[in-house]
């Protein structure tokens, strides 16, 4: 069966998100709703979602301090922000945060409808690096690349995320605190087949060893990047069709 796209909607107003929610439905979207930041960081601590729709002004949580909070646990969802407030000076920090765009309220459906076309159609990519600081960075840089980008930093996080979500292109750093970048590009093979695995180390030597493997990974990327050589890497696999196995 085919999954819709899933989409996140945060109002205090409960019938604006009803609204939305409705109207999304008939758009083939899978909507839920939430009516506070804790509302939905709840939803969030269940289900991954493709796009947050946030409403900028909220009591107790607004929707920069709530999408902070998302990032953290569902760093793959794309951000739009909704709000009445145009002209408000803290727009600049919910894009600075990664925010991908604010839209006015009241809400222009037809331009609604197309960005979420745009969101849905980004490459959903994996970063497994126990060095936070890099996976950061790599977040920035890939937003910036029209990329959905989640994170993990041991193996069984990565596992957890893989089997929650089909991602197209799994970046593995061969040293892995709990677990070895070649057993986990392994194991994304085995459980999401179609998905394409780059190798990422500093360890040069060791490369010729991963690429030996059953099913080696389909790209390898040395430390520190070329980001030029990793950007061509990654549309080069995201263009790819599915592996025939």
């Amino acid at each position: 069966m085919r999954n819709r796209p899933s989409i996140l909607v945060v109002d205090d107003e409960l019938d604006i998100c009803q609204n939305l929610a409705d109207i999304l439905a008939d758009q083939d979207y899978d909507v839920d709703i939430a009516s506070s930041g804790q509302a939905a960081l709840d939803c969030a601590a269940r289900k991954s979602y493709d796009v947050a729709l946030l409403d900028l002004k909220m009591p107790e949580m607004d929707g920069i301090a709530l999408y902070r909070k998302l990032r953290e646990i569902r760093p793959e969802i794309v951000a739009i922000i909704l709000t009445a407030y145009a002209s408000d000076p803290t727009i600049r920090s919910a894009v600075h945060l990664g925010a991908w765009r604010v839209l006015p309220k009241p809400v222009d459906l037809f331009r609604l409808f197309s960005l979420l076309g745009d969101a849905v159609k980004q490459p959903l990519v994996l970063v497994v690096d126990d060095d936070r600081a890099l996976c950061e960075n790599l977040w920035d840089l890939f937003r910036e690349w029209n990329l959905r980008v989640c994170v993990a930093h041991t193996e069984p996080e990565a596992l957890c995320r893989i089997h929650e979500r089909a991602y197209q292109v799994v970046l593995v750093d061969l040293k892995l605190p709990e677990g070895d970048g070649r057993n986990l590009i392994g194991q994304v093979h085995v459980t999401r087949p179609d998905a394409r695995t780059i190798l990422i180390t500093a360890h040069a030597e060791s490369v010729g060893d991963a690429t030996t493997d059953t099913r080696p990974p389909d790209a390898v990327c040395l430390k520190p990047f070329d980001l030029e050589r990793l950007r061509t890497t990654i549309a080069r696999l995201t263009a790819s069709p599915p592996r025939e196995e």
